[in-house]
């Protein structure tokens, strides 16, 4: 019997990969998100396809049902609720909580999260603007594009952050590239796609295409 930890992990890693693509998730892919061997994620999602968590076809990858969608939004909302509480009220930096995060969205008391959300003022992203799902699972999601797409003049605000690695965390805070500055397209560099901003107005910053690619932006 697989515990609890190991069926949340599993579903909301899949969820995540299921966000960036129309087509089912392979086995390949959710076993190099979780860092296991195909054969230990082939054996998991059997049992999570029993359970009726996914449907799963030999060969075609999986889906998941209303009812695994409904475990994994879940912890994410419990993962996002805490690493907002934990910068916003404890002090934390945004790059020091997601592995905190990840041992607390295992907390499954439902009334423990419901009054942290209503002690945060219920919000709609956390701290690396990520949409948090309500209480019923619904998600507030913004129409962003990465940086890479924004051509020369245009201009947008950093909302979103795809990259959540310490070192690119670190990078961002080091430049002042944070949730919520204006940046404005200056030059667009044609041998590497690497990109001239104004950040703000009052800064300019020359960016790599991997970081252009890491960042979402709300177009103005």
């Amino acid at each position: 019997m697989e515990n609890s930890y190991t069926i949340e992990n599993y579903l909301k890693a899949i969820y995540k990969l299921s966000e960036k693509t129309t087509d089912t998730v392979t086995t390949n892919d959710i076993a190099a998100a979780l860092s296991t061997k195909a054969s230990s994620a082939n054996d998991m999602i059997r049992k999570l396809a029993l359970k009726k968590y996914l449907k799963h076809e030999k060969y075609r990858g999986v889906q998941m049902t209303d009812k695994g969608n409904k475990v994994a939004l879940n912890v994410i909302r419990r993962h996002r609720l805490w690493e907002l509480f934990l910068v916003k009220t404890l002090g934390f930096k945004w790059n020091e909580v997601h592995v905190i995060a990840e041992q607390m969205e295992h907390v499954v008391s439902d009334d423990l999260i419901n009054r942290l959300d209503h002690f945060l003022g219920y919000p709609k992203f956390d701290p690396h603007g990520d949409p948090i799902p309500d209480a019923n699972g619904k998600i507030q999601k913004l129409p962003l594009i990465p940086l890479e797409e924004l051509k020369k003049g245009q201009s947008g605000t950093v909302t979103a952050v795809v990259d959540h690695s310490d070192a690119f965390l670190k990078y961002l805070e080091k430049h002042q590239l944070n949730i919520g500055c204006k940046l404005k397209v200056i030059d667009r560099n044609e041998y590497d796609n690497s990109l001239n901003l104004s950040i703000n107005k009052n800064q300019t910053l020359h960016v790599s295409s991997t970081v252009a690619a890491n960042l979402l932006i709300k177009i103005q």
